[in-house]
């Protein structure tokens, strides 16, 4: 029986997705007893996901990498981080005195927005690179987000919030947050917010072509057409202004081009885009009058509503409904959160508020937004010879051979290149073609505090969690191994930099540890003592870590037009850029055919509770069960193919084929098909033991690197052209 004295309580947030999650964790030694929700965490109050449990697989799994690793041609050699890091350096500078700057890209995966040290210390290093061939999962995931609030709001981050615990009505479009625990929308035990919006009198609706967890629980569900939530939301706009029911009350003198959307959507009625949205125009006008008379109403949406060909449109207009009724900056509709890391104040202080179109790409000439290209092009980047050719990469906690469109062709691409560094704790299947890999600490031996997801939240809170577990020796943060290839980069000695230098100074990220940026950012934030918070309250890191279940700050509060950064200080209701974009949409939505063909049926994504990214799949608990990769499909489209269920089949797209079991189900839309993201572990070459015992199919082996939302450059999974056939046909 364990003594109770040798077992110590360490409280910390779960920083495996968007949700922050508090989590209590009993440990004695190096032996984790128990993982338990931390029911005094003001943010999660107890809630918990299986993804926490796994925590500990990870910390002891015996696959993850700890020491740098160089690829030979007998298999992976154990080096030295000086002998790593000259390596490193030696081969990307020869490659760009060879080829030019920009022949070496650099692609940052999900997790870095999950991890403060990365964070933080990833973009000195990348700028240090020199090259514009930058890349990251946000192309594939919340770019249009971004993009829109950077048209509308002024800022890229200034992301609008549902908030969810004091609305009446709640319209949630493409997202499924009973599986994401919220998605740009953070917000633990959202189950029970939810429930609570139905104890309260009110109402969740749910439009998804997918029966969805969440769209079970609701209180309507819409199936509707992949890639038709613009439309949708055109005629919702149309009805809201021929009805009476638009009200945007103080919005209307804080905003531009009020006049120029309601000319806009009246050539959007609900009988013109029924046939082509799916619901019918009575359901649509229904659902316009049910939120545009709602107490409080506001509008989500998410993955579904993003990652299709008109994901910037979908944004905008979600945007648009939520304003136009007066659920905009208001308890109870769409709010900004006040985070005391205040990323938006900081950078909007140093003019760093986003910015589009300064470059494009080589190939196809798709613009750049934020300092970043398309993920969608970076296949061709590298297989496309010429000037400007890739012919070195840099991944930085990214699997991109299963997470971007097209991933046969770029695991094709990277096989061709003539270095990779990869700063990732596995091989996997984009790192298995790294020359050098350079694992850092994660997870419970880090230091944590929610950086990006505390401004995504629904309500304010702050916590700093310290590491659990001391790193074993020899082993880097991954802030020391981006400061220190930096460093070389830059040419500058190994070791301190000289302090006396003003350029040093002023580089806070030189000179400072991840957790002293941190304290000094809370200082000068909202509640810090210099940002002009309380002082006898003032928030500072000392706090904080004298606060282990972390410090409640309130509710969103309205915060414009203060909060705006745009050149006019008031909300953009209608930039050219979007209002230009709806022809195409038009175009495509309204006219286009039935059927493409070959491939009739449409795919789409679909999240799943147990599996935020590929790399979980080698925690055998979260694996555990019944398989979970298997094609979902309506029983009409399956009897119309002679397909029965748990049957092989192969699923067709323009790229490539994969195969997998069918799982028939109503919770389907006839016509539509559903894969999870993430799996595919089958490529010789990784060291993923339980991934392997669970390969499943990659669904970026169907998706389309050419289908994109071409006003941001998104990817386009939602919604590609496939076919279904039986295995032995």
């Amino acid at each position: 029986m364990t003594a109770a004295k040798d077992v110590r309580t360490h409280y910390r947030t779960c920083n495996l997705c968007e949700a922050m999650c508090g989590l209590e964790m009993k440990v004695k030694g190096q032996e984790i007893l128990s993982i338990k929700g931390d029911k005094e965490d003001p943010f999660s109050q107890g809630h918990i996901c299986p993804k926490a449990v796994a925590l500990q697989d990870m910390y002891h799994d015996p696959d993850r990498l700890k020491f740098p690793l160089r690829r030979t041609a007998g298999g992976w050699e154990r080096i030295g981080w000086d002998e790593a890091f000259d390596e490193v350096v030696t081969n990307l500078r020869a490659v760009q005195e060879r080829h030019g700057a920009n022949a070496v890209g650099v692609y940052l995966g999900n997790p870095v927005v999950h991890n403060m040290g990365t964070l933080l210390f990833a973009p000195p290093f990348i700028r240090a690179l020199r090259t514009r061939n930058r890349f990251s999962a946000t192309s594939v995931d919340q770019l249009p987000h971004q993009f829109v609030a950077y048209a509308m709001f002024g800022h890229q981050l200034l992301v609008p919030i549902p908030d969810i615990d004091r609305t009446d009505f709640m319209l949630i479009l493409g997202a499924n947050p009973l599986a994401s625990n919220g998605s740009l929308m953070s917000a633990p035990g959202v189950a029970r917010r939810l429930k609570a919006i139905q104890e309260r009198g009110g109402r969740f609706v749910v439009v998804d072509p997918r029966r969805t967890e969440t769209a079970a629980a609701a209180d309507q569900h819409f199936f509707i057409q992949p890639g038709a939530d613009a439309l949708l939301l055109l005629a919702l706009l149309h009805t809201i202004f021929a009805d009476g029911l638009a009200n945007p009350g103080r919005l209307a003198a804080l905003s531009n081009g009020l006049d120029t959307i309601a000319a806009l959507v009246a050539d959007f009625p609900p009988e013109r885009v029924a046939g082509a949205t799916g619901i019918a125009a009575a359901e649509i006008r229904r659902l316009a009058h049910d939120f545009g008379t709602a107490a409080t109403a506001v509008c989500y949406g998410r993955m579904g509503a993003s990652t299709q060909a008109f994901g910037g449109l979908t944004q905008w207009l979600i945007n648009l409904l939520n304003i136009v009724t007066g659920n905009f900056d208001r308890p109870g509709g769409a709010m900004f959160p006040k985070p005391a890391f205040d990323v938006v104040g900081i950078t909007s202080s140093t003019g760093q508020v986003g910015h589009g179109g300064r470059w494009r790409s080589r190939v196809r000439g798709l613009a750049e937004f934020g300092g970043e290209l398309p993920a969608a092009t970076l296949a061709e980047e590298i297989l496309t010879e010429g000037a400007g050719q890739i012919k070195a990469l840099v991944t930085i906690a990214g699997n991109p051979v299963l997470s971007t469109p097209n991933g046969g062709l770029l695991d094709q691409a990277m096989a061709g290149l003539e270095f990779m560094v990869a700063i990732d704790i596995y091989i996997n299947e984009t790192t298995r073609h790294a020359n050098i890999i350079l694992p850092p600490t994660t997870g419970l031996e880090t230091d944590h505090y929610d950086i990006a997801f505390h401004g995504l939240a629904v309500h304010n809170t702050a916590k700093y969690s310290p590491a659990l577990f001391a790193p074993e020796p020899g082993m880097k943060h991954d802030w020391e191994i981006l400061l220190e290839l930096r460093r070389r980069l830059d040419g500058a000695p190994a070791g301190p930099r000289n302090r006396k230098d003003p350029r040093v100074k002023l580089d806070f990220f030189s000179r400072m540890a991840p957790d002293k940026i941190v304290d000094l950012a809370l200082r000068f934030g909202p509640y810090g003592y210099w940002g002009g918070g309380n002082q006898g309250r003032a928030l500072n890191l000392h706090r904080l870590k004298r606060s282990p279940h972390g410090v409640d700050l309130g509710p969103m509060q309205p915060c414009l037009p203060e909060r705006l950064v745009t050149r006019s200080h008031l909300i953009e209701l209608a930039p050219d850029v979007l209002l230009q974009d709806v022809p195409r949409m038009e175009q495509k939505l309204l006219n286009r055919a039935t059927t493409n063909g070959t491939y009739d049926l449409s795919l789409i994504g679909r999240r799943q509770l147990r599996s935020n990214n590929s790399w979980m799949h080698n925690s055998e608990r979260l694996v555990r069960g019944k398989q979970r990769c298997t094609l979902l499909m309506h029983p009409q489209d399956a009897a119309a193919r002679g397909l029965r269920h748990n049957q092989q089949v192969y699923v067709r797209s323009r790229v490539g084929q994969i195969e997998l079991p069918i799982e028939i189900s109503d919770e389907m839309m006839p016509g539509v098909v559903s894969i999870p993201h993430g799996w595919g572990h089958n490529k010789p070459g990784i060291q993923l033991a339980t991934a392997r015992q669970h390969a499943g199919a990659s669904i970026n082996d169907l998706t389309d690197e050419q289908l994109i939302d071409e006003l941001t450059g998104n990817a386009a999974f939602s919604g590609v052209p496939v076919s279904v056939t039986a295995r032995n046909r």
